[in-house]
């Protein structure tokens, strides 16, 4: 993996960029700097981490050209969302945060492999800190406070990979995790189910969803909103897509029975749609866990 970085770095890498409802976002002000090797689109310039939007995740450039890096991708049990290379510079300290919702709860995990680093570049995550050795694999919580640090004089680079949780998850964490997946808070992600086109079609359809029903990464709730928005459902080039009259479009990807989940993101959101019969509905879920919220509204089918 160090000796495929030394090809990496010939690459003038970015910044990373934040990702919201409207698309790519603000640079950090730190040096934290990105190589994508997955991202929306297989766009090498994107060093967001992505989310719902108009583009399906696929690989960049780099995937071909760092095959160890990618045989150890594919070697891991879980879909792939955003995968980049990260170097955080020397005397660099992160601002606290969170990043709401990656979490097992919610069906998303950020995992971390260090390729380089050094003794006084750490993870500070509930106040703890972490130094992760160069070859290990790690997870960590990161919808709890934490920030980064590098006080060492060389840059620290870790591999990040975005993936959805799946059962297969759990063979990748040491046993006395097991009990955890096995009943825990848990929530595990269908593989998707792929559609003809004429199938897509029956579910094109207009709506009105809640406000913040799009904003993945907020809490909002399903009822006791007057501030419902208009929204379209549409086949377009990348499949089916939920347009809402304020943000970006959303590819949706089909889990089974009508239900879609957004593109980039887990089953923490989806929409079930019933478009058939005299009183046409759609089944707006959020999920945290085991639990879930629904809320059932009408839909006006397209001819």
């Amino acid at each position: 993996m160090q000796s495929e970085l030394r090809t990496a770095t010939r690459e003038s890498w970015s910044k990373q960029r934040s990702y919201n409802e409207h698309g790519v976002g603000a640079e950090t002000e730190a040096d934290w700097r990105c190589l994508a090797l997955r991202s929306p689109g297989g766009d090498p310039s994107r060093t967001d981490p992505g989310g719902p939007g108009p583009e399906l995740f696929s690989d960049t450039k780099w995937m071909s050209e760092l095959p160890y890096l990618r045989e150890v991708l594919n070697s891991i049990p879980a879909p792939m969302h955003a995968v980049r290379l990260m170097a955080l510079g020397p005397g660099t300290v992160g601002m606290t945060h969170d990043d709401p919702k990656y979490s097992p709860k919610y069906g998303v995990l950020r995992l971390h492999i260090p390729v380089v680093t050094n003794p006084d570049a750490r993870t500070i995550l509930d106040g703890k800190p972490h130094h992760w050795e160069p070859g290990e694999f790690w997870f960590g919580d990161f919808s709890r406070l934490h920030h980064v640090e590098n006080l060492g004089p060389e840059h620290r680079t870790h591999l990040v990979m975005d993936t959805l949780a799946v059962p297969g998850t759990a063979s990748l964490f040491p046993e006395e995790w097991s009990e955890y997946f096995a009943s825990g808070d848990v929530l595990f992600n269908r593989q998707p189910s792929p559609l003809r086109e004429d199938e897509m079609r029956k579910f094109e359809c207009d709506l009105k969803i809640p406000f913040g029903f799009t904003l993945w990464e907020e809490y909002w709730p399903l009822e006791g909103h007057a501030d419902d928005e208009q929204a379209s459902i549409r086949l377009d080039a990348s499949g089916l897509a939920l347009s809402p009259t304020d943000g970006q479009p959303i590819v949706l990807v089909h889990v089974g029975d009508g239900e879609f989940r957004f593109s980039g993101w887990s089953e923490e959101r989806t929409i079930q749609l019933f478009p058939g019969g005299p009183n046409p509905t759609a089944v707006l879920r959020l999920r945290a866990g085991r639990d879930v919220i629904e809320r059932v509204i009408p839909i006006r089918p397209t001819p």
